[in-house]
């Protein structure tokens, strides 16, 4: 790990460096906005702009991706609950998690964050990334089971990376599975990818999920996520 990164994010934690961003999700049924993504943006200041892949292996592997989730939680729970108060419709809004976030203290934290900013709690989408869940399991299940007797919503992120789908997806409570953008990049071109997607649609159906496609950028992959529902 780079140890300049490191210590450039424990510093940019207390000077306020981070800032989110929020990405429109769209119902193709209705044809409307249903929710949001906070993602997470360094304003370095010598750098610039830095997007999540320049920094959170650093933030994983030094500890500090649990003081910058807990930030992106509240920060995110805010920001839509002031929406709300403008007179906004009312949607989700989603956080990527950590694996690493996941202790004894996590749901304590999404409580509290909820609370503290007046957000239902059914506002809330929690995504965890497929291929990296924890490595236990059970302990996992027993978390996200209890965020879910409150409302939040739990979603299965960068669907089709991994290597357990199945098996992740019989065990972990989760009712949303979001397609990794990089088969969107290829749909349009290569008939194998289009096939893998109905496959993951009719996958979803099967367990009682919702399925939401990331990346979409053009028309013609808006067309073929529509001709398979």
């Amino acid at each position: 790990m780079n140890q300049t990164v490191r210590i450039e994010l424990g510093i940019a934690l207390e000077r306020g460096e981070f800032r989110l961003e929020y990405q429109p999700r769209v119902d193709l049924q209705v044809g409307r906005v249903i929710g949001l993504e906070a993602l997470v943006r360094w304003e370095h200041p010598d750098r610039g702009t830095m997007l999540p892949r320049e920094f959170i292996l650093a933030a994983e592997e030094s500890g500090l991706i649990k003081p910058l989730g807990d930030w992106v939680l509240r920060t995110a729970c805010a920001q839509n609950k002031a929406w709300q108060e403008l007179g906004l419709p009312r949607v989700l809004v989603a956080v990527n998690v950590s694996p690493s976030q996941l202790d004894q203290r996590f749901v304590r934290k999404v409580k509290d964050a909820v609370a503290e900013t007046g957000l239902e709690a059914k506002y809330l989408q929690l995504e965890l990334t497929e291929h990296v869940w924890p490595s236990d399991l059970k302990r996992a299940e027993e978390i996200l089971a209890e965020l879910i007797e409150i409302d939040v919503q739990i979603a299965v992120d960068n669907f089709g990376t991994g290597y357990a789908s199945l098996a992740y997806l019989r065990h972990i409570p989760a009712q949303v599975i979001n397609i990794d953008r990089r088969w969107m990049q290829d749909v349009t071109g290569d008939p194998t990818t289009a096939e893998f997607i109905n496959s993951v649609v009719s996958l979803a159906r099967a367990f009682d999920k919702k399925i939401l496609a990331e990346g979409v950028e053009t028309a013609e992959q808006l067309a073929i996520l529509r001709a398979n529902g």
